[in-house]
């Protein structure tokens, strides 16, 4: 009996583990992080102030895509432009939503038949753009970043 409790204590001696714990700064557990997180994916979407209820991305996304293709269209609707022939095409508008919540044209992709036909469209996108209301940005982590949303504009004119 003696020695089968030497034996255990032997092998538990043999076997135990000695763990070492090592201190890790903030700043490695930040770039770890960093490295793992999808950062083209956002918590929450940039939101007008009647889409702040939407809890789900996928709403809160139309919502707000809703929203700036309402207003875009609302401008360009008050415009008068003088065509010599009708128009049915689409333009590509790339918005930026900067993290404090500015919206800005990144670029367009305008058809060059449609651009000559149109000359001032930028203009107004421009103007349509600045007159969007206030716009609370995307979040990653509860941190307010930058996105970018490529809108189709459908230019309609006879």
């Amino acid at each position: 009996m003696f020695r089968r409790s030497l034996l255990a204590i032997a092998v538990l001696a043999v076997f135990s583990c000695n763990f070492e714990t090592k201190k890790i700064s903030s700043e490695e557990v930040l770039e770890l992080e960093s490295r793992t997180l999808n950062w083209k994916e956002v918590d929450e979407y940039p939101a007008f102030e009647n889409c702040q209820n939407e809890t789900e991305l996928r709403a809160a996304r139309e919502c707000f895509e809703r929203e700036v293709a309402e207003n875009i269209y609302a401008y360009l609707s008050k415009q008068q432009p003088v065509v010599t022939e009708s128009i049915d095409d689409t333009l590509y508008l790339y918005l930026e939503i900067n993290s404090s919540g500015r919206p800005e044209i990144d670029s367009v992709q305008i058809d060059s038949t449609l651009n000559n036909q149109l000359p001032e469209l930028r203009l107004w996108l421009n103007q349509s753009i600045d007159s969007l209301p206030k716009i609370y940005p995307a979040s990653k982590r509860g941190v307010p970043v930058s996105t970018v949303f490529k809108m189709p504009i459908v230019i309609k004119a006879e």
